[in-house]
């Protein structure tokens, strides 16, 4: 069965599909949500929480409180689980991989549940959804809401494991380039690098205790074998920010190793000019005291005034490089 994605009308709804207990579903148009009664099956609506008709169905008719219909519309959210009986809230995040767009730059879900109907709104397209709107268009989707929302939990958490990696790759490269000498562009590259992996704890941490919330919750349509997959869920969410965590202090010290790598060359060709410059420095005064246009000039009037002087430097100069390498300052 092909389920048709009916975004593109504008109206916001994006699925309204009735799981048929096996792995499939039936989608449903606007008036058959209207009809629709749990004996059908589990219920799923998924929505464009910005377009004007979900926000006024959520609103009015789907019979949720002022705090469910809130979390749902919220332009932001951080991740968290709030149990509310025999129904759940959740707030969850997933990597970004729309074309064109930052993996870091988290997208939101939110799902409302209850033993029989799944609400969910989105802004942007979330790919985990649409891998179970194929899995059910296949007849090996979820079979429950149980079901759904460890499908969904699971298929956040495995995307996130890719950009990880990738981090990872990341920073193994710039470390190997430190190491081979480093340079000043390496420097923004790990600021970034610092920054995406701040991002992506930064809801990751709050996912995993979300995840754990869930699991312990005593929803009767959560099951054992649905509470043992969330805690596999939760174990690589907690895996994954140990990750993180590793990564970004790897990152920074490498970003130290590299500062001090730059600050030793800096250091070292400010030696070079000042051993120049105090080499010169008593021979630029002699030129210059030797070289004013008064009269008592010594050697002013010898045909061998300037070979004299000559010498005099050369001596003056071999003076100071003795002096130099004796103070061990060469």
């Amino acid at each position: 069965m092909m389920i048709t994605n009916t975004d593109d009308s504008g109206e916001g709804l994006v699925y309204a599909l009735v799981l048929d207990g096996t792995g499939g579903a039936r989608q449903l148009a606007w008036d058959e949500v209207e009809a629709w009664s749990p004996e059908q099956g589990a219920l799923w609506l998924h929505f464009d929480y910005t377009a004007e008709n979900s926000r006024e169905w959520i609103l009015g008719k789907a019979g949720l409180d002022e705090i469910a219909t809130d979390a749902l519309l919220a332009h932001e959210t951080r991740p968290r689980t709030i149990a509310n009986g025999d129904s759940a809230l959740l707030a969850l995040r997933g990597v970004n991989l729309n074309p064109g767009s930052d993996p870091e730059d988290m997208v939101s879900i939110r799902v409302w549940m209850d033993g029989h109907r799944i609400i969910s709104t989105r802004k942007r397209k979330l790919l985990s959804a649409s891998d179970i709107v194929r899995l059910l268009e296949a007849g090996k989707g979820p079979r429950s809401t149980g079901e759904f929302i460890v499908d969904l939990a699971d298929r956040l958490t495995a995307r996130v494991e890719g950009i990880i990696a990738e981090i990872e790759e990341r920073v193994d490269a710039m470390e190997a380039d430190v190491v081979a000498g480093g340079s000043q562009a390496l420097r923004s590259a790990l600021s970034e690098t610092r920054r995406d992996t701040i991002m992506l704890r930064r809801y990751l941490a709050p996912q995993r205790e979300a995840v754990i919330r869930l699991s312990s919750e005593k929803f009767s349509w959560l099951n054992e074998p649905d509470r043992r997959h969330l805690r596999e869920v939760a174990d690589k969410l907690i895996r994954y920010v140990e990750e993180l965590d590793s990564v970004r202090d790897r990152a920074s010290v490498t970003q130290e190793e590299l500062v001090g790598k730059l600050s030793e060359q800096l250091n070292s060709r400010m030696y070079v000019l000042s051993i120049v410059a105090a080499i010169f420095l008593p021979l630029g005064f002699l030129t210059g005291l030797l070289g004013v246009n008064v009269g008592g000039v010594p050697g002013a009037g010898s045909d061998r005034g300037f070979l004299l002087f000559s010498l005099l430097l050369i001596v003056v100069l071999a003076l100071q490089i003795w002096v130099f390498r004796k103070n061990k300052w060469l």
